[in-house]
């Protein structure tokens, strides 16, 4: 049974995975069901703490949980050029084809280690395809996009968000009967 109102941000890989009490290895406690839905809640290195769909909390290896991507945005409207996948999809495979190029080039003789270095110098491609599922990485929005074939949402940025400092602080608020 789930917790009311609970929203999994990963799921625990298909094998299940070990648990432990504490960031400690010498504290083990039940191992995890495969496919839990799980909450992080907290890293400490390669440590995450999960709060459970069934109300359990426990200590993981935070670098097997499987993330869950969170629903792109809703529009009834045209797709825009930010949620449209194909553009990004061409500068992906564009970006592909100049990095296939310097390769070649290089295997045949054509280039110097040194002048392949600064040709595929600040090149960055970033693509992943199972299914229906894909997860891109704009270079120029510094970030990974998540598409369902239809549309592209923000899944990871390489950077926090920039401070805006025309706002009040941000406080933060546990919400009621949660831990």
């Amino acid at each position: 049974m789930t917790t009311p109102g609970f929203r999994p941000t990963h799921v625990v890989p298909q094998q299940g995975m070990p648990a432990w009490e504490a960031p400690d290895p010498a504290r083990p406690t039940v191992p995890l069901d495969p496919l839990l839905p799980v909450r992080l809640v907290e890293r400490r290195g390669d440590w995450g703490h999960v709060l459970c769909s069934n109300g359990w909390s426990a200590w993981v290896d935070g670098r097997h949980l499987v993330a869950v991507p969170q629903d792109p945005p809703l529009s009834a409207g045209p797709l825009t050029t930010a949620a449209d996948p194909r553009p990004l999809l061409g500068r992906t495979e564009q970006a592909l084809a100049r990095y296939r190029a310097a390769v070649e080039e290089l295997a045949t003789g054509g280039l110097d280690g040194e002048t392949f270095r600064r040709r595929t110098q600040g090149l960055r491609i970033g693509v992943v395809v199972d299914g229906e599922s894909m997860w891109l990485y704009d270079p120029a929005q510094a970030r990974w996009a998540y598409g369902d074939g239809t549309r592209l949402s923000t899944y990871a940025a390489d950077a926090p968000p920039a401070a805006d400092l025309g706002h009040a602080p941000t406080r933060v608020v546990t919400p009621e009967g949660e831990p």
